[in-house]
């Protein structure tokens, strides 16, 4: 009976023994989870501030400012615009006006009235 006894003794310690490790553990987990749910709290107000910060910077009117100021950029305009041909060679976007051909004056009869 002493043998039982002494056996089921163990039994008991070594159950409490990991009944008491299996709570440390648990409570260990239980801090990281909360630690993590805190850096992924923090996180996402950053990707939140840095996304409202990225459409701030991204506006046309800044773009367009930047562009001039710091980029010497101009509008397009036909008169500058030049396409590139695969070979390389260059076709301005505004055709060359034809020649301008003076009129010729209206030929005149005898009387100097035109015909």
């Amino acid at each position: 009976m002493a043998r039982l006894n002494l056996l089921l003794l163990m039994a008991v310690i070594a159950t409490s023994l990991y009944l008491v490790h299996t709570q440390y553990r648990s409570r260990q987990l239980y801090t990281e989870l909360d630690r993590v749910q805190q850096e992924a709290r923090r996180l996402e107000t950053d990707h939140d501030r840095l996304q409202v910060e990225k459409r701030a910077q991204a506006t046309p009117l800044r773009v367009e400012k930047l562009a001039k100021e710091q980029l010497q950029m101009r509008t397009t305009t036909p008169a500058i615009t030049q396409y590139v041909r695969p070979d390389g060679s260059v076709i301005p976007a505004v055709a060359p006006l034809p020649p301008v051909v003076p009129p010729r004056p209206a030929a005149t009869n005898a009387r100097g009235a035109a015909r």
